[in-house]
């Protein structure tokens, strides 16, 4: 594997060289700092010990971040697409009154 394909990142005091296409770079390094701010926050609240379940308990909250926005998502689309189908309902019960008027 070249040199090109691995990137370097810190989480929580150590480095990782990580193989990675050169396109997602970017989007691997955002996610190595974002689970580093993570991390951190469990470790400076006190409340959990070692950086293996530091690692575990951020893994959850950022699980249950993900899934709770999916979850958000999918009811959006659900309410949205409700939306959809009782505008194009109306569109075409206006365009059926449309065509009574025009044919009397």
């Amino acid at each position: 594997m070249t040199q090109s394909n691995t990137v370097t990142v810190h989480i929580l005091d150590k480095e990782y060289c990580i193989a990675c296409p050169p396109n997602e770079h970017n989007n691997l390094e955002s996610a190595a700092r974002y689970l580093d701010g993570k991390m951190r926050e469990i470790r400076s609240s006190g409340k959990v010990i070692g950086s293996d379940r530091i690692a575990v308990m951020a893994a959850l909250n950022i699980t249950h971040d993900l899934l709770h926005k999916q979850q958000s998502l999918g009811q959006h689309a659900t309410s949205t697409r409700d939306q959809v189908r009782d505008l194009l309902e109306r569109v075409d019960h206006a365009l059926a009154n449309d065509d009574d008027d025009q044919a009397r």
